[in-house]
């Protein structure tokens, strides 16, 4: 038990690092999405690994079910349902992220962060 938790744990630890890293070094923006999903996926990873109890049974008490033998061997269902909420809420932003680049795009005719920074005119012309 303690094996695969702990390398639940490295794995989502690796995963915000490299989205970290990509979000914050990258120039692509599209690449930066992808970083901060990574980051998000290692959150949720986080969060179902703390949740994680071996042996656990799903958390419905069927009929007929012993509430004591229930409640000792049942897994703790709060952590699911924040991830499970979390990755709704994890797609709708990425939507909205990814609508966001294509207006980009349209505009500057780049993904590049930094051109699109150093784009001074086409930020006056906006202006006017």
């Amino acid at each position: 038990m303690a094996q695969t938790q702990l390398a639940i744990l490295l794995t989502s630890v690796a995963l915000v690092v490299i989205g970290l890293y990509s979000a914050i070094f990258i120039d692509n923006i599209i690449k930066k999405i992808i970083g901060i999903s990574f980051i998000e996926e290692g959150a949720n990873l986080f969060i179902v690994a703390i949740g994680y109890k071996a042996g656990g049974v799903v958390p419905i008490l069927m009929p007929g079910m012993d509430t004591s033998w229930f409640a000792s061997n049942a897994a703790y269902p709060l952590p699911f349902g924040l991830v499970l909420t979390s990755i709704v809420i994890g797609a709708s932003t990425l939507a909205v992220m990814l609508a966001l680049v294509m207006v980009l795009y349209r505009r500057y005719g780049t993904l590049s962060t930094k051109v699109m920074l150093a784009d001074t005119s086409k930020r006056e012309e906006y202006n006017e």
